[in-house]
């Protein structure tokens, strides 16, 4: 047991630098996810909320689709199926990014859905009776409000894309598990390197919400529940 521990020990301090490495993979494609999701979301949410039946049923179909359908399916579908027939070479970091992003637009629609019809519609209606359109009373009053009141729901979805990161090592991306994984197989140290995986994805995920809920109490809005 003390030279499994001592050969562990050994291949996590070697393996560490290349292992943290993949951090920034994983940050970049956890922000470009997210980023994505949030603007495609956002536009899903209001073609749903103010929408006619027919964009209604399109977004609703969309969020079905790509809440339902798992991570590695998507990806190798997205990779493997439909850029192959298209003859489209992009690199699986790219297509990972993407294909989280869609997933991540599903879920943050509902998020957003949910925070502008928490609104009272008192305000759009207010909006309308000094001069504002509904896309300005959208966009300037309606919108400023639901990303407030997403926040708590929006941290969620960060853990989310963050653990759903490391499925991108299916594909080559060379993220921590990818990296680690690597040493692993090479050092045959595998509970040890995975522990220390795990320790960065809980550091990451840790810090990534201690931030936004710094964020969620520095934009609270008065009179709404917490």
């Amino acid at each position: 047991m003390h030279l499994s521990i001592s050969a562990g020990m050994k291949a996590v301090l070697e393996g560490l630098p290349y292992i943290m490495g993949g951090v920034w993979v994983t940050l970049v494609v956890v922000a470009g996810a997210l980023a994505m999701g949030l603007l495609l979301g956002t536009f899903l949410a209001i073609a749903h909320v103010y929408g006619n039946r027919a964009l209604r049923t399109l977004t609703g179909i969309y969020v079905w689709f790509f809440r339902g359908v798992p991570l590695l399916v998507l990806l190798f579908l997205f990779y493997f199926g439909l850029l192959g027939a298209l003859h489209l070479d992009l690199s699986p970091f790219f297509v990972s990014i993407v294909v989280l992003g869609l997933i991540s637009s599903a879920y943050q629609s509902e998020i957003f859905r949910g925070a502008i019809l928490s609104i009272p519609e008192g305000q759009l209606k207010a909006a309308r009776a000094i001069g504002m359109s509904d896309f300005q009373a959208v966009v300037y009053i309606i919108l400023p409000q639901a990303f407030r009141l997403s926040i708590p729901a929006w941290t969620n979805e960060y853990t989310i894309i963050m653990k759903n990161s490391a499925v991108t090592y299916a594909l080559g991306v060379a993220e921590i598990m990818a990296r680690a994984n690597h040493v692993a197989a090479r050092t045959y140290q595998h509970f040890w390197l995975y522990l220390l995986a795990g320790f960065i994805f809980l550091g990451l995920t840790s810090a990534g919400t201690r931030c936004l809920g710094l964020l969620q109490k520095k934009v609270a809005i008065k009179g709404y529940a917490r």
